[in-house]
């Protein structure tokens, strides 16, 4: 018999779901106004919608089939990823227009502000990989409105405070992600985690799936690391990140099966392992001035990516009760934080006076410092949130079970 659907479906998630989205149209009908309804550019139009279906195809499709390799967790690996997704694109939309409301009393909209609201959304997408499975709808929905807004919140405060450029704040989004999505899955930890849950594998039907989000997520990658930078360095970007994901595919490659025992690819492990060197260019691109400086590193990024995955995952179960089922520690979180580093370390290389070096130094780290306080008070809010009963979080054996929540009249039967 198919499992009953949740009551969080029936009593919680419509009205929740009809309540926000009636919420952000009214936000859109008082505070929204088109900025290029008068006398549109189409020369500016045509050179950035390319580049905005691009991060569409990464938002949607690439993360959307990369959530898919639990074998009965596909459908809702990919909708529930969409919903994320337009969900906080349109919050990103609001909270990224106060400064302009407060000021104008009208938030533009145009095809730069909705990237920029895309890319925060992605930072959401990031830390549900981590509760993949685990959660319900209702759930995903609350973590994409509080994470965002810690994102934002975080992004406001660097660019403020600190004097971040908008790039640079932006593309901290895998730490940041990483971050927040450790700090759920590890307040939220089950009894029966330690053991592996009962569905959570995959076969070659889900695992073709999500390695063909892991293809999308490989192909657009460079326009998600150019999009938003200057136009003098737009090119600059591309090259540098096709490079070091070229460096990771390889790397990945050799290390996998180097450090499996029977000498054999893990298609998991290769999804996870081949965007490292993206991320780590992605997060450092203001600094990367030569070729060999991204393919070093990719190699870099690859390495510790496909180690971390192979032991840091089982470590981290064992030792702190965390269970991160799509290792966006070694996908994000280690590729990021390796950026970082590399951006210090280029800046300070160029740089002739030891006093200003110093004083780079020292903001660089209070970058990250304010970017892992904001993401950890957040998860931790998130976190104990999400374990009230209220939001009925799924039993051990309904985790990865698309029949939790997903109508299939021919499947009533099977089991």
């Amino acid at each position: 018999m198919a499992p009953r659907y949740a009551p969080s479906l029936r009593s919680r998630l419509a009205p929740i779901l009809l309540i926000l989205q009636a919420a952000f149209i009214i936000i859109a009908a008082l505070c929204f106004e088109n900025r290029q309804t008068k006398k549109p550019d189409s020369e500016s139009f045509l050179n950035l919608y390319p580049e905005f279906q691009d991060v569409n195809v990464i938002v949607i499709l690439g993360f959307g089939f990369l959530c898919t390799f639990p074998v009965r967790y596909g459908f809702s690996g990919c909708g529930f990823n969409l919903l994320v997704a337009v969900l906080a694109t349109q919050w990103a939309l609001i909270l990224n227009g106060i400064d302009s409301w407060y000021n104008t009393r009208i938030i533009g909209i145009d095809l730069k502000s909705i990237i920029t609201a895309e890319l925060c959304a992605v930072s959401a997408l990031i830390s549900i990989g981590s509760v993949l499975g685990k959660t319900n709808p209702v759930q995903l929905t609350l973590i994409a409105l509080l994470e965002v807004t810690g994102f934002v919140l975080n992004k406001w405060l660097l660019q403020t405070l600190l004097k971040v450029r908008p790039a640079n704040s932006i593309m901290l989004l895998h730490v940041f992600g990483a971050v927040f999505g450790l700090m759920l899955t590890w307040i939220l930890s089950r009894n029966a985690q330690e053991q592996g849950f009962e569905k959570e594998k995959f076969d070659k039907k889900s695992g073709l799936f999500s390695m063909l989000g892991a293809v999308f997520l490989w192909m657009f990658w460079p326009s998600f690391n150019s999009v938003i930078v200057d136009d003098q360095a737009r090119l600059g970007a591309v090259c540098s990140t096709y490079l070091a994901l070229a460096v990771s595919v390889v790397t990945a490659v050799a290390l996998a099966v180097l450090s499996s025992p029977r000498g054999t690819l893990n298609p998991i492990q290769m999804q996870s392992c081949i965007l490292a060197g993206g991320v780590a260019v992605g997060v450092s691109i203001s600094a990367i001035q030569q070729p060999w400086e991204a393919m070093a590193l990719g190699l870099a990024a690859a390495t510790i990516s496909t180690t971390g995955f192979r032991y840091l995952k089982t470590h981290m179960l064992t030792a702190f009760q965390c269970h991160d089922t799509c290792t966006v520690l070694s996908t994000h979180g280690l590729p990021g934080l390796l950026g970082w580093l590399a951006q210090l370390v280029l800046q300070i290389k160029d740089c002739d006076d030891h006093t200003v070096a110093i004083r780079f130094a020292a903001f660089h780290i209070c970058v990250l410092f304010v970017t892992i306080s904001v993401s950890l008070c957040m998860g931790i809010l998130t976190a104990f949130l999400l374990k009230l009963n209220f939001w009925r979080q799924p039993q051990n054996n309904k985790c990865f079970e698309d029949q939790t929540f997903w109508e299939f009249p021919n499947l009533v039967a099977r089991k």
